[in-house]
């Protein structure tokens, strides 16, 4: 490759949301071109209409940039294609004898299963129209360094099937033939792709020679396994960016996590906070060649690290805006320095401290329950100034008088108010409801 300056690019189509090896891959290509001063390209692969999904691609523009992944360029294939960029490159390798017309009926693989059928029945009928295919000749080998195995990887093309490079129409390419043509005319010096990819390589090598192209540098990432070591499955949890973020997840954290599956810096830093750092970190000897487990455990861990470094108004701004202010700013900053160190997700904010927004179901948690409640009660009367410190000096006073365990008292506090064994500090929390609110449930509560 004679292209001096880096650029890469992310090429996802628009056929759903964005799935974590996806976003991986985004990372790493943008860190790569950010680090060496290059240029990140986000091209679009709309080519496959029948897969598309509306509003998918404003959305994965969308999460891309929440992520903080922004790009230099972008195309559009759907729109290329209608400039005739591909049709031109199929045409000159129709003429040159590297590809032929087909008029064979495609077939659904899903359905009929794939064809094991290497060279087409079309390939030597000159026909004048159709799809167009690759010419794949026998007897050859095919070659190319990965930067991601470090090794050269070899096919013979005997074992590589005469492929669709044009669909029918004339106009739209397939996969094949639309990533050698962009990669080449977008200057596209490194190649980022997830392993699946690997199998159609041969293919592209071959397009890459009969156009006359130079050769990118070439990688495929590992692949990310569940933690049973199989593919890597929606049914075993979220595996989408917005699936994650619906749980709780803070976006630094789900960065922060995909990064480091399947790259590891120099330095086993393993907390990233920001985008800058990982593109002043990113290098490509740290790719891995193993595959990585996808640990939500570590996941998890990682959201709590985020969260305990959130500043209490920045933690207020996450919670408001991830419940879509169905709770009052003023009361859930006065909950937010609570509630920090009980957060895993941010979705636990409501099953830690949503009793204070709506009355739940009264629990007993001791014997002593009743007795327990109803000098709270007699006491919390008798309270003129509603304030923390007066709470804990009149609560107490309860406990000592009666000679009730403190922990026995304050759990049946808990399960009378909350409906829990698990609230943020008590107190704290009863002066935040108010006086009223909080007799009036105690009442009801016996």
């Amino acid at each position: 490759m004679t292209n001096s300056k880096v650029r890469t690019r992310f090429a996802p189509s628009p056929t759903g949301s964005l799935h974590v090896g996806s976003l991986r891959t985004a990372l790493y290509a943008y860190a790569l071109a950010k680090h060496e001063k290059g240029d990140f390209l986000l091209r679009i692969e709309d080519t496959d209409q029948k897969r598309e999904v509306e509003g998918a691609r404003e959305e994965l523009e969308k999460i891309l940039n929440l992520f903080g992944i922004t790009w230099d360029e972008q195309y559009v294939q759907s729109e290329r294609a209608k400039e005739g960029w591909y049709k031109k490159a199929a045409d000159k390798l129709v003429t040159e004898g590297h590809a032929f017309y087909c008029q064979c009926e495609a077939k659904n693989a899903k359905v009929e299963g794939f064809s094991t059928v290497l060279r087409d029945p079309c390939r030597d009928k000159k026909l004048t129209k159709g799809a167009i295919k690759l010419r794949v000749p026998d007897n050859e080998t095919v070659s190319y360094h990965d930067f991601v195995f470090r090794k050269e990887v070899t096919w013979k093309t005997d074992v590589v099937a005469d492929t669709t490079l044009l669909k029918s129409d004339g106009l739209l390419p397939t996969y094949h033939l639309a990533v050698v043509v962009d990669d080449t005319d977008m200057k596209i010096s490194h190649v980022l792709r997830g392993h699946d990819w690997l199998p159609s390589t041969p293919i592209h090598l071959l397009v890459y020679k009969y156009l006359g192209f130079d050769l990118p540098q070439i990688g495929h990432l590992t692949d990310i396994l569940d933690p049973e070591g199989g593919k890597l499955s929606k049914r075993k949890g979220s595996t989408t960016c917005e699936g994650l973020l619906k749980e709780g997840y803070l976006l630094e954290a789900i960065r922060n996590f995909v990064l480091l599956l399947g790259w590891a810096p120099k330095d086993n830093r393993e907390v990233y906070t920001t985008i800058e750092e990982i593109v002043e970190s990113f290098s490509l000897e740290g790719l891995q060649k193993s595959n990585p487990k996808y640990n939500p455990d570590k996941l998890t861990w990682f959201n709590q690290q985020y969260i305990g470094k959130l500043s209490d108004e920045e933690l207020t701004t996450r919670i408001v805006d991830f419940y879509n202010n169905k709770y009052p700013r003023e009361v859930v900053e006065k909950l937010a320095p609570l509630v920090k160190s009980r957060l895993w997700k941010l979705t636990d904010f409501e099953s830690i401290a949503g009793y204070i927004f709506e009355e739940k179901n009264p629990i007993k948690l001791t014997d002593n329950y009743d007795n327990h409640v109803t000098k709270a009660i007699a006491s919390l009367e008798q309270l003129e100034t509603w304030t923390v410190e007066n709470l804990n000096t009149s609560l107490m006073k309860v406990v000592t008088d009666n000679g009730y365990k403190t922990g026995d008292f304050f759990m049946d506090l808990r399960g009378a108010i909350a409906g829990s064994k698990v609230t943020p500090p008590m107190n704290d929390t009863l002066v935040i409801m108010g006086r009223d609110e909080t007799i009036k449930r105690l009442k009801k509560a016996l």
